[in-house]
């Protein structure tokens, strides 16, 4: 019977440690029970409160228009999470904590304060542009951080980054806007039904093309501001307390600005909501897109650097930091592994894939002094997690390591070689190309000269 290699020393990490009784409040099943009785009763009182102001067929209506971009939004998220794909019930959270308790305490807290003001100004007017440039600003993106920042305390180990905190704050929220664009559109098609306008120049058709075709994108946009803040606290360590600190606010007040000015262009007069959108909205977000790709590809290189030292002490092949590093040969070994062993042996492969990617994050945290107590259980757990999916993971790498590695050119001999053949290579090349083997270029593994110890901080 096979047995593990041993595990390698971390740097500068300390042993785990020991576990406290947990109270009975902090068992999962009395805060699975707590948070799930929370969001159903927030789900049925904003249907209620919905379904009230639109009646049931434009509330009806709404439903069917506002769920058009929830797939694309979400997977477009979900594509970003693909190098650490996070569990789906963090998703499902987020979700459900935008859609059905952010968007009841919005609906409540906005038309409370819009109401006091109103009474105590006695101007209804300016008390609804500053409800919504103000007051709803500020409510809706602190609820919707809510949803953040309870995953960033009580999922610590699935919020390692940037990235992380980009789409918990973008699927929260995609839900909130999914419950809101029920209500916009549903209370549109009320007042078609009144007065009897219908096709392109209904209210129902340009709340939809607003809301829906031109900036589906918007809530997401504010909200991620708020969860980059989070990325960069938890790339700190915790002794960093001002850094763990600044960075959420810095970017909840960025997200209420912003959001602040997207709600305040409608009062800039005739061409003041496209001047905003296409001078500030869209340019923010051509850049936020960039950030994320950008560190995307930062996180597949942390891959490709850590991951060497676990082939040093024997628990990874060669080949495989160059084929967990890229994005294009995951997706090889997946269909390799769906097509040699079926449906069970690609979620192994794509499950081996999430483990190698938090191990190698785990360790860079660690080489750079911001690993928890834990570090050491930890590592320990993701790397028995891949030793038990080795036998169909391993494989199915090193096929898609050969599939994508590069072509180099080969360097002729200067002599004549004995029984050489200069035809076709068997790698898709053809004379003056050759594979190069594991662990040579251009996969450049520095194996030999590794040292785990040279980094230690």
């Amino acid at each position: 019977m096979a047995t593990s290699p041993p595990c390698p020393t971390p740097p500068g990490a300390a042993p785990g440690g020991v576990p406290r009784h947990a109270h009975w409040w902090q068992r999962p099943w009395v805060r699975y029970g707590a948070l799930i009785t929370l969001l159903a009763l927030s789900g049925l009182v904003i249907l209620a409160l919905v379904r009230e102001q639109t009646g049931t067929r434009g509330f009806l209506v709404g439903l069917g228009l506002a769920v058009l971009p929830v797939p694309l939004l979400v997977a477009a998220f979900r594509w970003l999470d693909r190098v650490e794909p996070g569990p789906w019930r963090n998703l499902l959270f987020s979700f459900a904590w935008g859609a059905c308790a952010a968007a009841l305490m919005a609906i409540v807290a906005n038309s409370f304060a819009t109401r006091w003001i109103a009474t105590a100004t006695a101007d209804p007017t300016g008390a609804d542009t500053l409800g919504s440039t103000v007051i709803a600003p500020v409510v809706e993106e602190s609820a919707k951080a809510a949803a953040v920042l309870l995953v960033f305390l009580f999922r610590r180990r699935d919020f390692t980054g940037i990235l992380d905190g980009v789409v918990i704050a973008g699927v929260t929220a995609t839900g909130f806007a999914f419950t809101e664009n029920i209500l916009y559109l549903g209370t549109a098609f009320g007042t078609d039904q009144l007065t009897g306008e219908s096709g392109i120049a209904s209210v129902t058709a340009a709340t939809f093309f607003v809301r829906i075709v031109m900036s589906p994108f918007a809530h997401p946009l504010f909200t991620v501001l708020t969860g980059i803040g989070f990325g960069v606290a938890a790339l700190s360590a915790d002794r960093q307390r001002v850094r763990r600190v600044l960075p959420p606010l810095g970017g909840l007040l960025l997200a209420m600005g912003v959001h602040a000015l997207w709600n305040g262009s409608s009062t800039l007069g005739q061409y003041g909501f496209l001047a905003v959108y296409a001078v500030f909205m869209v340019p923010v977000f051509g850049l936020l897109t960039w950030l994320v790709v950008w560190t995307r590809q930062r996180e597949l290189r942390t891959v490709r650097e850590e991951l060497p030292a676990y082939v040093a002490a024997g628990w990874l092949d060669a080949a495989e930091p160059f084929a967990l590093g890229s994005m294009r040969a995951r997706r090889v070994a997946r269909r390799y592994a769906r097509r040699c062993g079926g449906r069970a042996a690609a979620r192994s492969v794509a499950a081996y894939e999430a483990y190698a990617t938090s191990l190698a994050f785990l360790r860079h945290r660690g080489r750079l002094g911001r690993a928890g107590p834990d570090f050491v259980t930890r590592e320990r757990e993701l790397l028995l997690e891949l030793w038990h999916r080795r036998a169909a993971a391993r494989p199915a790498l090193e096929h898609a390591a050969r599939a994508t590695a590069p072509r180099v050119p080969a360097t002729a001999a200067p002599w004549a070689v004995y029984g050489g053949y200069s035809g076709y290579d068997g790698y898709g090349g053809y004379s003056g190309y050759e594979h190069p083997p594991y662990g040579q270029p251009p996969y450049g593994y520095p194996y030999g000269t590794y040292d785990p110890n040279a980094h230690r901080p």
